[in-house]
């Protein structure tokens, strides 16, 4: 049965038993402000863009938010990889605090795990660490916790994955709902390498109002714009890659960020698109670069 982005979202508005109002009069005020835009989307910067720097301890993720302070943009995308190993109330306040005062969103956090494994001690701790990042999330204000599915197992086929996949997001997601956290599956290889696998466990779970997709444009190996078009009426946040793949999924072009808007503005997201710079370039230079070719898809006149 075809999904198409209105019966998507407004299934799982419905299943949450609330009503979602769209046109406010300061919605219309806004397109006619910023009438050269393409749809309403915001733009972030993930901090995995400047790992080079994060990895090593040469800057922190109060660094890398005074980087996104100069990149005049609207949010930050804080990947939980480089935060502090003993995570604190008193840190993730502090983060809340500067964002907010600097006035950028934080669009979302994103962390690792892999679901692909059979109920027992192992699936286990992967929920824990999916639930123990839910309370993180609601506790300094990130809407979205970008997830994984994971990698099929030696020895199981994929259609299992696939079953223990679906198994593992449902055990999470009331307990987002109660946090108010969105869990976004990325096409992050594995078993959501092709857009028809990643739709399927989207059907699968069934429309949930706290779940959907996290787009990565650069992780479709063989016909990249046609799966964004097959995925993108499930996604709730992007993921921009300074690439994507050509058609023989091995070489790595430059991106045509327009067609990309176009497809989610057909669908009618409205959201945030975050840079997840790997540009063989330092971030220093290359993330404003791509942070400014963004800029000039989104904004320019259609």
């Amino acid at each position: 049965m075809q999904t198409d982005r209105r019966t998507f979202v407004k299934t799982s508005l419905l299943t949450a038993g609330t009503l979602a109002f769209a046109g406010s009069k300061r919605g219309e005020a806004a397109q006619q402000k910023n009438r050269f835009r393409k749809g309403r989307f915001k733009l972030s910067c993930a901090a995995y863009s400047y790992r080079k720097y994060l990895k090593k301890g040469d800057m922190t993720l109060d660094d890398f938010i005074d980087r996104c302070v100069e990149l005049d943009i609207d949010a930050v995308e804080l990947t939980s990889y480089y935060f502090p190993e003993k995570i604190t109330s008193a840190f993730l306040n502090h983060l809340k605090n500067k964002t907010f005062r600097y006035g950028l969103d934080i669009s979302g956090t994103a962390i690792r795990n892999d679901f692909c494994k059979p109920a027992g001690e192992d699936l286990d701790r992967e929920i824990a660490h999916v639930k123990k990042w839910i309370d993180y999330s609601a506790e300094f204000s990130a809407p979205c916790i970008r997830i994984f599915a994971g990698k099929v197992p030696k020895g199981v086929s994929e259609a299992q994955a696939i079953d223990w996949c679906v198994h593992g997001i449902k055990r999470c997601l009331d307990y987002a709902g109660r946090r108010g956290v969105f869990l976004a599956l990325e096409n992050h290889h594995g078993i959501v390498a092709r857009a028809t696998n990643l739709k399927m466990i989207c059907d699968r779970v069934g429309a949930h109002p706290w779940f959907g997709v996290n787009l990565d444009t650069g992780n479709f190996f063989t016909d990249p714009y046609g799966d964004m078009e097959i995925i993108a009426p499930y996604v709730i946040t992007v993921q921009a890659k300074d690439y994507v793949m050509a058609e023989d999924g091995k070489t790595k072009v430059e991106p045509d960020f327009n067609r990309i808007l176009n497809i989610l503005d057909n669908v009618g997201y409205r959201g945030y698109i975050a840079l997840e710079y790997e540009g063989k370039k330092d971030p220093v230079s290359g993330v404003p670069e791509w942070i400014n070719k963004l800029k000039q898809a989104i904004y320019h006149s259609s």
